[in-house]
């Protein structure tokens, strides 16, 4: 059974798709099947593994209104163990479509319980609101990761998350579980990011990664390439602390 893990936080820019797509590349590298759903209608874990999302006739948003599509919408990647269900814009009309549907809110849960059998390790990438889509993919998985900027408002973000997973928990997904708190974009020379990571591993002592994903021009050069940041540059130190982090979700798995 795959370990299906939500990337969330209702904050933008806090490096969710960075995450996502980095930590799947390198459990890849490790031999591990793992899939991306990704779930947000920007489509940046899609065209950041390299896929052209204008061109894929069958996708997340064809395949959540036609079970049998799922298949055929999943793309193969540079790294063989590495496959997306990749978005497309169409899903910002997924909240509208949803809204009359009966168990609106297991859409995705459906999609992933008819592949995961391949898989040993299922990312679901959300987008940065509350929405339907993000209810789905927090109904399908069971593992919750968190990216959290090291900023200012870092705290305030999760704590609108932290109201919204004990929601979804209660009446939609009682095996959802927080597997843990990761902090991005961490600058060493930054008095705030050593404050953030204090304020952070006080709250979530046990939940924290110890792997801090520092801020790397590799790690935003890569998208643009269309690759993940290990095949990108995999001596970067942002590639390092992906590889780090990976080894960490293995631990706890």
């Amino acid at each position: 059974m795959a370990r299906t893990i939500i990337v969330a936080n209702q904050k933008g820019g806090v490096g969710k798709t960075t995450t996502t797509v980095n930590l799947a590349a390198s459990l890849a590298v490790m031999e591990k099947k793992v899939l991306i759903v990704d779930c947000d209608p920007q489509a940046n874990a899609s065209s950041g593994l390299g896929i052209d999302v204008g061109e894929q006739e069958d996708n997340l948003y064809t395949a959540m209104f036609d079970e049998t599509r799922v298949r055929d919408a999943v793309c193969e990647t540079e790294l063989p163990y590495l496959h997306v269900l990749p978005s497309t814009h169409d899903l910002v009309g997924a909240d509208l479509e949803l809204v009359d549907r009966r168990e609106r809110e297991f859409y995705v849960a459906n999609l992933v319980e008819s592949i995961g059998e391949k898989y040993e390790y299922i990312f679901l990438d959300c987008p940065p609101s509350l929405g339907l889509v993000t209810i789905n993919a927090l109904c399908a998985g069971r593992e919750l990761l968190i990216p959290l900027q090291c900023e200012y408002y870092a705290l305030e973000g999760i704590a609108q998350l932290l109201q919204t997973y004990e929601a979804v928990k209660k009446r939609l997904n009682r095996r959802l579980e927080i597997m843990g708190v990761v902090l991005t974009m961490f600058d060493k020379r930054n008095r705030l990011s050593f404050q953030v990571e204090r304020e952070v591993r006080t709250y979530f002592p046990e939940k924290t990664f110890a792997t801090k994903i520092p801020r790397n021009v590799r790690l935003s050069e890569a998208p643009s390439h269309g690759k993940p940041a290990i095949t990108y540059d995999i001596r970067s130190t942002g590639t390092q602390a992906y590889i780090s982090l990976a080894r960490e979700v293995l631990e706890r798995g």
